[in-house]
């Protein structure tokens, strides 16, 4: 928390400012919208700003509203980056006419006709990373605009900000500006974990990024150097109390079917980003997917982790070495578990009842969520030969 923000004066103020720093799921944003963690697709992993165009945008909707994803719980189509190209003599922003011909308002109502939401991107600097306009100076005018056009998500980056801008006081802006519209609008704050989003962001944004951008590689570190998987599982865990219905730690955009990871990585992604009571934002191209992306992405049970109402983020319980136990208490009183595999061989990998909150007396019923198999009653503890790479998610239920 800043210094400023302790400022105050009158013991009840400041109990709220001392209240707003513990984390607590009772402080966060409540406007509505995302109370499970959102889902959907975002044009940047795959597309990135050489390949979006709006024939893209309706062909993913068409495949979302037709290919299961929908009925699985996907429902916003979000535009990132590059999107835009200038402001018109009042102002308003204006979209690329040659990638955009039809405009965004007929782009978000035909998303809207195939029973989806629809998402577009800006960002709080005086340009956006591709240096398109950004919303500085315009957030009043952007916010209504967009309402306008039919807009349920918006995600605000944080690239080419001014010198000594707050990230904390730029995002209230937009977030207010969203309010004014009177439009129930997904808030996504990406300032890429800078400045501890999850300390303050809760009763701003209903999701934030927590770390830098991802990369499509398991263990990016052993690669070249960035955030893969497991090095953004690493700074998730140990802030999973600043989650919660409506206001959402974000790790970023699934990898889940871009090439750079086997199937047992993949599917081990998509597991954590689950426990994790992540936004399951597919990044893929919908168009040309595999029968193993789609069968990852489109695992109803291992969404039901994510989608659980009680809104709890997982954490590790257990490490040895590579060999990881997660943790997710579910709404039903039972508990998500991922056996996790993070070295270069197959493991046996075991989770005691104690490392999940049971006694060890309890006898409870585990299914494997891959499986998609009971795999009966157990007391104590359950093991499982984990590959290399990969997982091997369960619930466990008294």
């Amino acid at each position: 928390m800043r210094i400023r923000s302790m400022v105050v004066t009158g013991f009840m103020g400041l109990m709220v400012v001392l209240s707003g720093t513990t984390g607590s799921r009772a402080f966060g944003l409540d406007n509505g919208v995302a109370r499970t963690p959102p889902m959907g697709w975002n044009s940047w992993n795959k597309f990135a700003c050489k390949g979006i165009n709006e024939k893209v945008v309706r062909e993913t909707a068409d495949q979302m509203a037709s290919n299961g994803m929908k009925d699985a719980g996907y429902e916003f189509v979000v535009i990132d980056d590059c999107w835009q190209t200038g402001r018109d003599a009042q102002g308003n922003i204006v979209a690329d006419v040659e990638r955009f011909p039809s405009g965004i308002k007929a782009l978000a109502d035909y998303v809207h006709s195939k029973g989806l939401k629809f998402g577009i991107y800006t960002d709080a600097g005086t340009m956006t990373c591709a240096k398109r306009p950004g919303s500085i100076g315009h957030e009043y005018q952007d916010a209504q605009q967009y309402a306008n056009w039919g807009v349920d998500y918006l995600k605000e980056d944080w690239c080419n900000t001014l010198p000594g801008q707050s990230s904390e006081s730029s995002y209230t802006l937009m977030r207010e500006a969203l309010k004014a519209t009177g439009r129930p609008i997904v808030f996504s704050i990406c300032e890429w974990g800078s400045t501890k989003p999850w300390l303050w962001a809760g009763s701003i944004g209903n999701m934030w990024r927590s770390t830098g951008d991802i990369q499509d590689c398991w263990d990016c570190k052993k690669a070249w150097g960035g955030n893969g998987v497991v090095q953004i599982l690493d700074q998730l865990n140990g802030i999973e109390s600043y989650a919660g219905p409506g206001h959402w730690n974000d790790p970023d955009m699934l990898e889940v079917g871009n090439g750079g990871m086997n199937k047992e990585e993949n599917r081990a992604h998509f597991s954590m980003w689950a426990l994790l009571s992540a936004p399951l934002l597919a990044g893929n191209d919908l168009a040309n997917m595999s029968a193993d992306t789609r069968e990852i992405l489109l695992n109803k049970e291992v969404i039901a982790v994510d989608q659980d109402v009680m809104g709890l983020q997982g954490r590790r319980v257990k490490k040895m070495g590579d060999l990881e136990v997660w943790s997710k208490q579910l709404a039903d009183g039972g508990r998500a578990v991922a056996l996790l595999n993070r070295s270069d061989k197959a493991a046996t990998i075991s989770a005691d009842w104690t490392d999940i909150g049971y006694p060890t007396t309890v006898s409870a019923a585990v299914r494997d969520l891959w499986a998609k198999k009971d795999v009966g009653r157990k007391s104590g503890s359950y093991s499982a030969e984990v590959p290399s790479h990969g997982v091997v998610m369960v619930t466990v239920k008294p």
